[in-house]
């Protein structure tokens, strides 16, 4: 990443520490360290005190950490002074007490070793991270929405290659290449592409039937560039769609639309997702709609919170969510649309500029 896209987090991280009452922060997950520093290393770990930040690292990335402008200090480790040894250096020097840690990322092995060697009191401060990430910032936001462009071309680029006959696991791997030659770093997650019965499986996987006319396509696909992730799913028909495909679809995409008209800063998950499933109860399809409306992502495609019947906290102004909903008749077919949204105290806006009307393909 470019010095000219470099952020800052340090003050706000310091800042939560004020907020929990907390004298340190130790990140160990690549996304935590990613999110304090703007580095991605498969190795490090980021100390937050009220005096400063350090990114300790190995030989593999201590001058790139060194020369991005990140705010924080690098301190190089080896075998001869470990993270343990460095980490306990800095606490001793700042007086640290307690130390806030990622509980829902560290392991137990790693937890007891670091316990035993830092002689302070460890606080999980997990949830109060992922309350800070889920506020999206306007760097944030536009890498994200540089995300969804890159996957938005490399889908548009695929959809003339979409015909009867060819299998769903030859589509997919169509799709994967475009998506990186439209610019994708890498990809969010496995894409999901299911069509005819398999498109009844919310999470189905390629195989080797073929696609065949009359049937619907699900296609589940995002990138991940400079660190943010994009979501998106699109179904469209192969050749042809009956009455009842088109009914379904309808409906599927005015629940949806009824789930972003519902979502602003200071609602719940609960009612956000309540808005589009009261729809698809109302038309009768109430049991074939299982999963939640959506889910929040940035960093990870799935970070915690979303809108589902269980989310019942306010979600903040700068969440990030997808909006999902989906109908799945078993042994059948399956159609789920899906933009990623992001709050405002008046509403949402839409990051996703794919369009969603029924599209026939093939």
């Amino acid at each position: 990443m470019g010095k000219e896209s470099a952020v800052n987090r340090l003050p706000s991280l310091q800042a939560l520490l004020e907020e929990e009452s907390l004298d340190a922060l130790l990140l160990t997950s690549p996304v935590a360290r990613y999110y304090a520093t703007d580095i991605f290393t498969t190795a490090g770990m980021v100390l937050i005190t009220r005096q400063g930040g350090t990114f300790y690292t190995d030989f593999r990335y201590i001058e790139a950490a060194r020369a991005h402008p990140s705010g924080y200090a690098a301190e190089m480790i080896n075998h001869a002074r470990p993270y343990r040894e460095a980490v306990g250096e800095a606490l001793a020097r700042t007086r640290v007490k307690t130390l806030g840690f990622e509980q829902d990322t560290m392991t137990l092995t790693e937890y007891e070793a670091l316990s035993r060697a830092l002689p302070v009191d460890f606080v999980p401060a997990h949830k109060a991270l992922h309350r800070r990430r889920r506020a999206k910032d306007a760097e944030e936001l536009t890498r994200m929405e540089e995300a969804q462009r890159i996957a938005e071309r490399g889908f548009l680029e695929t959809l003339p290659l979409i015909r009867a006959g060819m299998t769903e696991r030859a589509l997919r791997a169509e799709l994967i290449a475009r998506l990186y030659r439209a610019g994708a770093d890498q990809l969010s997650f496995d894409p999901i592409v299911v069509a005819g019965p398999g498109a009844a499986r919310p999470h189905g996987e390629a195989g080797d039937r073929p696609i065949a006319r009359g049937d619907f396509l699900i296609m589940d696909f995002g990138v991940v560039r400079r660190g943010y992730c994009s979501d998106t799913t699109r179904t469209v028909a192969v050749g042809t769609a009956t009455d009842e495909m088109r009914r379904v679809y309808d409906i599927v995409l005015r629940a949806q639309r009824r789930g972003i008209e519902a979502a602003r800063a200071g609602v719940t998950g609960r009612e956000i997702d309540a808005a589009a499933r009261d729809l698809i109860a109302e038309e009768g399809y109430g049991e074939h709609f299982g999963h939640g409306f959506g889910h929040c992502l940035g960093l990870e495609v799935h970070e915690p919170g979303g809108a589902s019947p269980s989310e019942e906290s306010p979600l903040p102004a700068g969440a990030v969510l997808s909006a999902e909903p989906g109908i799945y008749l078993p042994g059948r077919f399956g159609v789920r649309i899906e933009d990623v949204i992001v709050l405002t105290g008046t509403g949402a806006r839409n990051l996703t500029a794919l369009p969603k009307d029924l599209l026939v393909v093939g």
